[in-house]
């Protein structure tokens, strides 16, 4: 299972399931050559040489030459990465320069699905705000997005935090209320707003829209449970 999941990992970093497969053999066997892959394998030694030659161009292997034999090494894992990485940023910033010009529309209502999108979209909201967020979730989610929330703090941008369980953040405002279970939402610079359920065992579906009455309607809301949430804690205090 293990070995499954480290080669899917190694696919999301540009490498066909054969390639991460070969991959994983070189950094196990050190320098090989293609039929001693093939072999290892299962695969035949054509297959076995053609995703050499094409690892090669990816940068995740080495072509050493011994005389005549033809041997490959792994490039080392950490740099294989970051090199993708690097590739990666470089690309998106080529595409953000370059991109097309749309046409100009309102942008409605439109439902995320799955944990990872979802999780994806809460963290570029807080990493792309200008001003302030409002963000509403169980403490245990708010663990998954602490770089984005230090990110908020160090760039001085204002931070209101309801949740279920007390939390230590500097700069930050935190009201303590009644438990999230796995009810998420998120305002962005009062412009945006994200809605629904995370986690594991919910649908994993939230509603997201820059539309002014979804906004103000959920800030309205939350902004009503701030101020409950202050009464209950001051009543405690008494």
């Amino acid at each position: 299972m293990e070995n499954n999941v480290f080669t899917e990992r190694l696919t999301e970093f540009g490498l066909t399931r054969q390639e991460a497969c070969i991959y994983e053999c070189l950094l196990m066997e050190g320098k090989t050559t293609g039929y001693e892959v093939a072999k290892k394998i299962g695969i035949s030694r054509s297959n076995a040489y053609a995703s050499l030659a094409s690892m090669t161009e990816k940068g995740a292997a080495y072509l050493v030459e011994e005389g005549s034999t033809r041997k490959y090494v792994p490039v080392p894992l950490d740099e294989f990465c970051r090199n993708s990485i690097r590739g990666l940023e470089g690309a998106a910033k080529w595409l953000i320069q370059h991109k097309p010009e749309g046409k100009s529309h309102v942008e409605g209502y439109i439902t995320i699905e799955g944990a990872d999108h979802i999780l994806n979209k809460m963290k570029n909201l807080l990493i792309t705000a200008e001003d302030r967020v409002y963000i509403s979730c169980t403490r245990n989610y708010l663990l998954l997005l602490v770089e984005e929330l230090d990110h908020l703090i160090a760039t001085r941008k204002k931070l209101v935090i309801v949740t279920d369980q007390p939390v230590s953040l500097k700069n930050a405002r935190v009201y303590v209320g009644e438990p999230r279970g796995r009810e998420i939402g998120i305002i962005a610079d009062s412009r945006y707003a994200l809605i629904g359920e995370y986690g594991e065992g919910s649908m994993n579906t939230c509603l997201y829209s820059g539309q002014k009455n979804f906004v103000n309607l959920y800030k309205r809301a939350l902004a009503n449970e701030i101020k409950l949430t202050a009464i209950q804690e001051a009543d405690r205090r008494s």
